[in-house]
């Protein structure tokens, strides 16, 4: 039995709202992924904070990477190749909550999407297929 691995992983575009974080978005976020985990170190965030284009000039970006970011597109840095994890220390330099900056990503503002996830989260029914509508 072979298994095509391309048709396999476009079954992961199929779930709402969900990035899965593949090989390939590693291999078109790598840099940006380098950038966000450079503001670990405080003498780096400080720089980042005193001007974000002159800091960012110091990366390999895209274009697109760097306006996302300056822009604090999550979603947009994820369809990216940013991994969340990663994503988190730019949101952290911010001073934001890992839950805040998430609830960016949605269509709520942060209270509704806190109590929204103190009540058990968004129901599986309607977000766990694009094609099949459930």
């Amino acid at each position: 039995m072979t298994h095509d691995i391309h048709a396999y992983l476009a079954e992961f575009d199929d779930i709402p709202g969900t990035r899965v974080y593949t090989a390939k978005r590693a291999r078109a976020g790598y840099q940006l992924n380098q950038f966000c985990m450079s503001l670990m170190k405080a003498e780096n965030r400080e720089r980042w904070k005193a001007g974000e284009d002159d800091y960012l000039a110091g990366w390999a970006l895209s274009d697109d990477q760097k306006a996302a970011v300056k822009a604090r597109d999550y979603n947009r840095l994820l369809d990216l190749g940013g991994n969340i994890y990663f994503l988190a220390k730019i949101f952290s330099t911010d001073g934001i909550s890992f839950a805040e900056a998430v609830s960016t990503m949605t269509d709520m503002d942060f209270p509704t999407y806190r109590q929204m996830m103190m009540n058990g989260g968004r129901p599986p029914q309607g977000n766990r297929s694009i094609k099949g509508g459930w």
